[in-house]
């Protein structure tokens, strides 16, 4: 299934004692780009959660974002930095010295200090932790995925419906091809006419010109080729695999044949056949960059 390379999926849930948010982002990006942003003391979660979502993501620049907080305090102690609040208490009494100030101290205000006073957590789980982490982050994961698919379902009828315009705009130029080629003839028969002013035209010199000519302008390997292309193209996008890597050369080598035809067409008709071809194959590429 195609799927976009923009996504967005967010997850709350209260397990294990903890409550835990987990929010997926995603933009495009050409390989498996991961960044986080854990609380404080949660940093063993990040190669997992890393390797984890990769199991369901291939391509793009994912931020993930993980809140947790513990519901139950048990075994949490508070933990006074003495030599800290030593040192701060000395410091004002040298400030209500020198300045004959009001020495008012009092250890309340003291304990508003920077980390004189810290809060030293319980031992924490790092293998239970993970699991309820994990738990949430799958279904911020499927919110993820599903928005990633539902943007994909719409790209991939847009390219589809694109390769239809130009599997018609290029039956159309095997169409009108051979008729380039009769009308340039003609034009080299009048002339070759007027120019002899009543001799007979050499009928083997006007098949051998007909030929190079025709050699010179023949589109069919291309048209085939292109045909090919557009047949690969619309078993890609009925892929369940991961396919922008493969779409994106795969369009390089369409607009290839399509150039290669153009510098053949010496019909006005056909010139404006190919640059509408082009420019549906432009859509095409825009719409697949942001195909996973």
């Amino acid at each position: 299934m195609v799927r976009s390379m923009t996504g967005y999926g967010r997850n709350q849930e209260v397990l294990n004692g903890l409550s835990v948010v987990v929010e997926l982002k995603s933009v495009n990006h050409r390989f498996y780009e991961y960044s986080s942003r854990l609380p404080r003391g949660y940093g063993f979660l990040d190669d997992k959660l890393k390797t984890h979502l990769q199991q369901r993501i291939s391509r793009g620049k994912v931020d993930v974002f993980v809140q947790i907080h513990a519901l139950e305090t048990a075994g949490s102690e508070v933990v006074v930095d003495h030599g800290l609040a030593e040192s701060y208490l000395n410091a004002l009494r040298e400030l209500s010295t020198r300045y004959d100030l009001r020495d008012d101290v009092s250890a309340s205000a003291l304990s508003r200090y920077p980390d004189v006073l810290t809060v030293r957590q319980a031992e924490v789980d790092e293998d239970a932790v993970w699991e309820t982490v994990r738990a949430v982050a799958d279904g911020a994961l499927e919110r993820f995925v599903a928005m990633r698919e539902l943007e994909g379902a719409r790209m991939r009828e847009d390219v589809l419906s694109r390769a239809a315009t130009i599997r018609k705009a290029v039956s159309m130029v095997e169409e009108k091809s051979p008729e380039t080629v009769r009308a340039h003839m003609e034009k080299v028969e009048a002339r070759m006419r007027e120019l002899l002013d009543g001799v007979p035209v050499d009928e083997a010199r006007l098949l051998n010109e007909a030929a190079v000519f025709a050699d010179k302008v023949a589109v069919a390997e291309e048209t085939v080729r292109l045909n090919s292309h557009l047949d690969q193209l619309e078993q890609l996008l009925n892929s369940d695999e991961a396919v922008g890597r493969k779409l994106d050369f795969l369009v390089q080598e369409i607009n290839r044949e399509t150039n290669t035809i153009g510098s053949k067409c010496s019909d006005l008709n056909l010139t404006r056949i190919v640059v509408d071809i082009k420019a549906e194959i432009e859509k095409i590429r825009e719409q697949i960059q942001n195909i996973e």
